[in-house]
């Protein structure tokens, strides 16, 4: 029988063995072959930009991802990428595709001005929709679409310039009928998040957020559109929200430009037929490497948690405290680094891991490492703490920002145990042992010790954001109290120093770091990506399984790894020199 299962096990092992050397193999071959597949760059082309796809804040360590072939394009790359172009005679002109996007307000205004950019130059910039909406919201596709020189749409296609609208789950009935109780402390009034749980509907405070959130957004957005279809702005405010528009329409009112298909859009540019088509990530990706003054990415994305960041696919799981904290002590460490952008797109998170990533930002400024928050999507609450201690805030108008303050509470479910006939007894040592249970409400003393928390946090934040931005004690008070602010109505209130992208934050880096206005820019990710190979070793190390044949498989997995680096030294992409630096 022993025979047997070792039979099987060692069976089970080779099987193992050749998947683990399949995989390592197929993931290094694949990215072997995507690289000849087009050596060069050709001599002309158009470069390709599909819009409808995720844009990320930071590349994939996902193993397998690569093997899918599915194109994913990283927010600064993409915008380095169309600002190499500009520039470069090899590329005669841009066409893009947009439709239903999953862009972020703060997203579509980096590729709008991207965009921009590029048309500047003198270069074709030809946008083609299918629809932009189609039964659903294009507000933000029309908003990236007017940078465009040329907007096609299909004849059978729509333009949902609908507007912008909040729309919130309300919790509270439910739970009553559920016999589910929450109790929340929070500082203060503005700070809503919990109320899905407590209210029926929006509070005074949290409709006053959200229209103001609107009323901004809803203005960039009109102003934008007016700006780069050269219409008046009244007749843009007119035809906002009052889409969707068919096809004829949009073309009558000014929105798009000519009606035809992908085809027709093609011919008209006049795009040379012998003139190739490069995507723009792939174009992005063969540009030479650059020199220049060495200068950190250190990116958090997510929900701000302790502790290091334990996925096996990268720094998309989360926004770890701990892994960030290292990033900035080792580029700290870094002699070559001379300055640290801490690119951010957070809505919060444990106030213990925005205060440690507050103190590595504080830390490095007194190393004389200047750090620059460049803020994406969203910097609110925990997102904003990491951010308010930097020498230079950067924000796009329409990034979610602030919320300077806290919450905390549970659900008390007694009641609703109650209606399950489900009873519950507990033995304790300590006045607040069960302060923290859901089978009862806080105790006078918990209830007390909760609200000397949050006064704490609260305090905390508020003389912390006063004193990073400068701004009196007094004057703190009235943009605090949990609010949240558009990136402009941040600046008008003193919370950001400069609204604007990536070309923006790369402005202030050169000028806090004392550099020439025009200084070529080294940009070193920290900590640096994980090679495909590597992460694939920690996925089957990770003990998921925890049997002795998968931790063989990873310790092999680790043995080949160094191999596999070693051949891709050996076989760069075309144009590039390189050596193997081992010590």
């Amino acid at each position: 029988m022993r025979r047997v299962l070792r039979f099987i096990v060692g069976t089970f092992a080779v099987i193992g063995l050749l998947v683990v050397v399949g995989m390592i193999g197929a993931i290094w071959g694949f990215s072997a072959l995507h690289d000849k597949v087009e050596p060069a760059l050709p001599k002309k082309m158009v470069l390709t930009l599909d819009l409808e796809s995720k844009i990320h804040e930071t590349a994939s360590s996902d193993p397998f991802a690569m093997l899918s072939g599915k194109r994913e394009y990283v927010l600064r790359e993409l915008v380095q990428a169309l600002d190499a172009a500009a520039r470069d005679p090899q590329v005669v002109g841009l066409f893009a595709t947009i439709g239903q996007t999953q862009l972020s307000m703060a997203e579509a205004q980096e590729i709008r001005a991207a965009i921009g950019r590029f048309k500047e130059s003198g270069k074709q910039a030809v946008l083609f929709a299918e629809s932009m909406g189609e039964l659903g919201n294009g507000t933000l596709a029309v908003y990236v679409a007017s940078a465009f020189g040329k907007v096609w749409l299909q004849p059978s296609g729509d333009v949902g310039l609908t507007g912008f609208a909040a729309e919130s789950p309300f919790l509270r009935g439910t739970l009553d009928m559920l016999g589910i109780q929450p109790q929340v402390v929070a500082r203060k009034e503005y700070k809503t998040a919990p109320e899905t749980f407590t209210e029926k509907r929006y509070s005074p405070a949290q409709a006053e957020t959200l229209n103001g959130l609107l009323d901004s957004w809803s203005d960039q957005v009109i102003t934008g559109i007016a700006e780069s279809r050269k219409m008046p702005t009244e007749k843009v405010r007119a035809l906002f929200g009052k889409g969707p528009f068919l096809a004829a329409e949009a073309l009558a009112a000014g929105l798009v430009d000519h009606l035809g298909y992908r085809d027709e859009a093609w011919s008209a540019a006049a795009f040379d037929t012998k003139i190739k088509k490069v995507d723009l990530a792939a174009y992005g990706a063969r540009q030479p490497k650059a020199s220049g003054t060495k200068v950190a990415v250190i990116t958090g994305s997510g929900t701000i948690v302790r502790g290091d960041e334990e996925g096996p696919f990268g720094a998309e799981q989360g926004f770890h405290a701990g892994t960030i904290a290292q990033a900035f002590r080792d580029a700290v460490e870094d002699p070559a680094v001379k300055a640290i952008i801490l690119r951010i797109d957070s809505p919060g998170g444990s106030y213990v891991a925005s205060d440690t990533i507050w103190n590595e930002v504080r830390r490095a400024r007194a190393a004389g490492k200047p750090v620059v928050a460049s803020m994406g999507g969203a910097a609110a609450s925990g997102g904003y703490f990491v951010a308010m201690g930097a020498d230079r805030i950067v924000a796009q108008p329409g990034t979610i920002t602030g919320s300077i303050g806290v919450f905390s509470g549970k659900a008390v479910l007694t009641e609703f145990w109650q209606k399950l006939g489900v009873s519950w007894d507990e033995l304790h040592r300590g006045d607040n042992a069960t302060m923290w249970s859901t089978n009862s409400a806080f105790s006078p003393q918990a209830l007390e010790r909760v609200n000397a928390m949050m006064d704490h946090i609260y305090a905390d934040f508020t003389h912390k954001a006063a004193d990073g931005r400068k701004i009196a004690k007094d004057k703190i008070e009235p943009v605090a109290r949990g609010r949240v602010w558009s990136g402009a109505d941040a600046k008008t209130v003193g919370l950001v120093d400069v609204l604007g992208g990536w070309t923006t934050t790369f402005e202030q880096v050169r000028e806090v770091a004392g550099l020439e206005r025009d200084a070529p820019l080294k940009l070193v990710a920290f900590p640096e990506p994980k090679k495909p190979w590597e992460m694939l070793g920690k996925v089957l190390g990770g003990g998921l399984v925890g049997d002795e044949s998968t931790r063989a498989m990873a310790k092999i997995a680790r043995i080949i790894a160094p191999v596999a680096e070693q051949m891709e030294i050996l076989d760069p992409q075309a144009g590039s020199l390189r050596m193997p630096v081992r010590p």
